[in-house]
């Protein structure tokens, strides 16, 4: 197992700033894990049927590190981005992870944690969103890997829209080696209604969403 044990006891001081935001704090992330990265290339594949078994809010902590932590100076993150521009955002569906409420969430990327976006529970609606399709019905985890492709086009123009697809599929990749090594299924989905997730998820008006990525641990 990747996190180590006395970060899966961790539970989250939940603080209010003055603006109100509701923020959870995540545990540290690992950096140096048991698996691989060979081993968890090799076991990699899509799993879209989970066990009812929670995760631990340090996995979630760590799925999210892997997709965009901050790793250097200068706000650079896990996943290459173009010209450094980052237009990722990411929001967590929480549905079952221990010492954290069934919540919507949006992953402060800077400072690792968890801002509350909304308290009603969106999963079974995020779920009709994306087709029906049963592993976004079921998981304890939904992560929706979001981004606004102006903050690129910036500098790059009409190429932004295929630099942003590029950066979302290497912090989905991250994500699903993250997920092996933690010994969790996960699945890439790109099946959804775009305008109704982003709707659902209260995203900001140039926001986007490019992905969605069921995580559990494996059944079926």
């Amino acid at each position: 197992m990747l996190v180590p044990t006395l970060l899966m006891a961790v539970i989250p001081m939940v603080s209010w700033p003055q603006d109100g935001e509701r923020i959870v704090p995540l545990p540290s992330p690992c950096l140096e894990g048991e698996v691989s990265l060979e081993a968890a290339l090799s076991a990699r594949k899509s799993v879209r049927e989970y066990t009812d078994e929670p995760l631990a809010l340090a996995e979630l902590s760590q799925l999210l590190w892997a997709a965009q932590g901050v790793t250097h100076s200068g706000n650079r993150r896990t996943a290459p981005s173009a010209g450094a521009l980052y237009p990722i955002e990411m929001y967590v569906v929480a549905a079952n992870v221990d010492g954290l409420e069934r919540r919507l969430y949006k992953y402060r990327i800077g400072q690792h944690d968890l801002a509350e976006v909304a308290a009603d529970d969106v999963q079974g609606r995020l779920a009709s969103a994306a087709l029906e399709q049963e592993a976004v019905k079921n998981a304890p985890v939904v992560i929706v890997v979001a981004g606004v492709v102006e903050r690129t086009a910036q500098k790059y123009g009409q190429r932004a829209v295929r630099y942003v697809h590029m950066e979302v599929g290497a912090v989905v990749e991250h994500i699903l080696l993250q997920a092996a090594a933690l010994e969790l299924g996960a699945v890439f989905m790109g099946a959804f209604n775009d305008n109704e997730v982003k709707q659902l998820l209260r995203m900001e008006e140039k926001e986007s969403a490019f992905a969605v990525v069921p995580v559990g641990r494996p059944g079926g």
